[in-house]
């Protein structure tokens, strides 16, 4: 029972580190956003999907290939969790650094098909290396069972990755007028988020080493 107990903690601390981390002004979002406003809420949900069916990819990737360095050494499973918090602590100085305005462009973003902006998110994900380096960091300190095996943890963790961010971005594409307007006009949404990123960062760093 207890093992179990702290499974579910694991799982609901990972889920809500990506809600949090979801929320945060980023390209992903902000790109949900804008598409949202100016081609309507079913284009801003296909750059959504598009952009969750790129994270599979990535956890496709992780899973297979973090999980055969593992069973190879537990030294460089070590390494790269010491590469994962260092990481994490890089992207917590990176938002740190940031100005917590966030800025929705003016210009008049260009309309697409809802296939041509299902396919600009999936590339846009797939083809960003940042996406496959973070998920490197963040997804082995989440590791949450020692009988399931490795690539099925990771698939768990990525499903549950791409269940919050999809329920989350979705929620941005529905609410995209609404939202840009509350943002753009309340400089405290803006510092509170780029804190909470500041603190999700900085404990999962710690997370993973400890």
């Amino acid at each position: 029972m207890c093992i179990f107990t702290l499974m579910i903690e694991t799982l609901l601390s990972f889920a809500l580190a990506t809600s949090i981390l979801a929320i945060s002004p980023g390209p992903d979002n902000i790109f949900v956003l804008t598409q949202s406003i100016v081609n309507g809420r079913n284009f801003g949900l296909a750059t959504v999907i598009g952009l969750i069916s790129g994270c599979l990819v990535h956890t496709t990737l992780l899973a297979f290939g973090v999980s055969a360095i593992i069973r190879a050494s537990e030294y460089l499973y070590t390494v790269i969790k010491i590469f994962g918090s260092i990481y994490l602590l890089y992207l917590a100085f990176q938002v740190y650094k940031t100005d917590a305005s966030i800025l929705l462009s003016e210009e008049i973003t260009p309309k697409k098909t809802i296939r041509q902006l299902f396919k600009q998110g999936f590339l846009m994900n797939v083809l960003n290396p940042k996406v496959s380096v973070f998920f490197l960091a963040f997804f082995p300190g989440f590791l949450f069972s020692d009988s399931l095996s490795m690539i099925s943890q990771f698939y768990i963790l990525g499903f549950i990755f791409m269940f919050v961010s999809f329920f989350i971005f979705s929620a941005i594409a529905i609410l995209a007028g609404t939202i840009s307007k509350s943002i753009r006009n309340n400089s405290t949404i803006g510092l509170y988020l780029k804190w909470s990123q500041f603190v999700v960062f900085i404990l999962i760093a710690i997370f993973i080493l400890f």
